[in-house]
């Protein structure tokens, strides 16, 4: 039995920068993982089942292709992101010329005149200065590439505290009549008040005298690509297990229920029926399952949301024909599928465990809104570490389930 040969997973697409050979790379790597995982399942057929040498094979395939996986989001994440200097053409605009003063040389009065001739509330020496629009747009651009549940949900922006939201429950009130029959009235919708209030998230960038006196380096640019990974590893964490205390409150957070008992303000789950682990015989069923007790309505729009090491187990699936359940992407920039639905990667939901909701699949644009309070603020501080100059960054977010009939869970438990 001989060892599959893998390349470290950057060697050839990153040495390149070339998101296609980082695509074929990926791909080559799926098919080893076929070959490899066809070859296991075989001998466990056989009487004497898996050697471990081939079960090590697999798992180590399976890790190369995760591996291939982050290096291409990570090749297509730089492609994406903005040049720090040097290929803007266009006249700044007095905001952000005033705001670019400022984080070089700490000079703050432009920047208040402007602030104040536009009333803007939460700025100030203290609180410090809204970024340009221009600065505030790109590091919402960029959340949305690399945060997975907000890539997924809807997004609204609000210029308050807290966003209220009515939700009808059972739908808008409506009736069918003839075209000269009177219109009764219609029974009245039952309606919930839902509301978000926005939390402060924070990121503190540091930089050198040198880099604030280049003026070739677009200080904007570098703040929205210094603080956007902050900010996308905290919403990530937030938006599954958020407690709602002081950040965004999660979906995995709310209260649970058997799908057979569903309840509004409750979020619904299929059981696996084994405690920590998936059913011994035909567990792609326990999917299957999962996609089917979201409504029509919802399943058009729907994805998967799991981490890493669940995704990796469910690669191993087949159906009834002998076809992988999962198929990788059909291109550089898209989603892998799984069953005929998109999967997101969150690393923040929980590992397969006893009685741990390790897998969602919903409608997310439907079921979860983030809400964003419009304005990033930055504070400049060149005293609390010198001689590095520290921004303190804070924008408010807040998020939580706006539609529970939208998003299912699937439950590692007996019941």
């Amino acid at each position: 039995m001989t060892h599959a040969k893998l390349a470290a997973p950057e060697a050839k697409s990153a040495a390149s920068g070339d998101v296609a050979a980082a695509f074929d790379d990926f791909m080559h790597a799926f098919d080893e993982f076929k070959q490899a995982n066809d070859e296991r399942l075989a001998q466990l057929e056989s009487r004497f089942g898996a050697d471990g040498v081939t079960n090590d094979k697999v798992e180590r395939i399976s890790t190369a292709l995760d591996e291939q996986k982050r290096a291409l989001d990570a090749l297509q994440r730089k492609q994406a992101r903005p040049p720090l200097g040097g290929g803007e053409t266009a006249e700044p605009s007095e905001h952000r010329s005033a705001f670019d003063t400022y984080v070089r040389r700490g000079d703050e009065r432009r920047l208040q005149a402007l602030e104040g001739k536009a009333m803007s509330i939460g700025s100030g020496p203290d609180g410090g200065y809204l970024v340009p629009p221009e600065t505030e747009a790109a590091i919402g651009a960029r959340l949305r590439d690399i945060s997975p549940i907000r890539s997924i949900a809807s997004v609204r922006q609000v210029s308050g505290s807290v966003l209220k939201k009515p939700f009808a429950i059972g739908g808008p009130a409506v009736g069918w009549v003839g075209e000269t029959d009177a219109r009764p009235q219609t029974d009245a919708s039952t309606l919930s008040e839902l509301q978000f209030p926005t939390m402060e998230l924070y990121a503190m960038p540091a930089a050198t005298a040198a880099l604030l006196e280049d003026s070739v380096v677009d200080i904007d640019q570098w703040i929205a690509s210094e603080v956007e990974a902050a900010f996308a590893e905290q919403e990530g964490a937030a938006f599954v297990t958020g407690t709602g205390g002081t950040k965004p409150r999660g979906f995995l957070d709310y209260t649970t229920i058997a799908e057979a008992s569903w309840a509004w303000e409750k979020i619904g789950y299929v059981a696996t029926g084994v405690d920590g682990a998936w059913a011994a015989s035909d567990p792609s069923d326990t999917l299957i399952d999962t996609v089917y007790a979201l409504k029509a309505g919802y399943r058009q729009n729907a994805n998967w949301v799991m981490n890493r090491k669940t995704q990796a187990a469910i690669r191993k699936f087949k159906d009834a024909d002998g076809n992988y359940i999962w198929q990788p992407p059909a291109g550089a920039g898209q989603r892998a599928m799984l069953m005929g639905f998109p999967l997101v990667e969150a690393e923040d939901m929980p590992d397969i465990a006893s009685d741990e909701f390790a897998i969602a699949f919903g409608d997310f644009r439907r079921g979860y809104l983030v809400v964003d309070r419009t304005g990033v603020s930055v504070l400049r501080d060149p005293y609390s570490a010198k001689p590095y100059v520290l921004f303190y960054t804070t924008k408010r977010v807040g998020g939580g389930v706006q539609d529970f009939d939208a998003i299912k869970l699937l439950k590692f438990g007996v019941s």
